[in-house]
């Protein structure tokens, strides 16, 4: 029952922390902030948002059992992040050529 309980409560608060940080970043909006500046409370919003995310729902901290999975996690947004750069790169490059 305690491990259940304990289950719960890390979801609940991984819940609010979710919430809170998305109401954070929505509320850069309305506060007239420079461009900077709300760019950079909602990329810390973002980056605050996925630890969040990796914690309390996918369970993945650093004890060493777990550190298998977050490699696995951190080199598939390596990849990603290859091809998303690539695309980019080779589109903007067209672009420019076609001008």
């Amino acid at each position: 029952m305690s491990e259940e309980r304990r289950e719960r409560r890390s979801y609940l608060i991984g819940t609010l922390l979710s919430i809170l940080l998305t109401a954070i970043a929505f509320a850069t909006i309305p506060l007239d902030l420079p461009r900077g500046g709300t760019m950079l409370l909602i990329g810390i919003s973002a980056v605050l948002q996925v630890i969040v995310q990796l914690r309390f729902f996918l369970h993945i901290d650093l004890s060493r059992q777990k550190r298998e999975d977050l490699q696995l996690i951190l080199f598939s947004l390596l990849l990603l992040g290859i091809m998303a750069g690539g695309t980019i790169w080779i589109l903007t490059n067209l672009s420019q050529r076609m001008m």
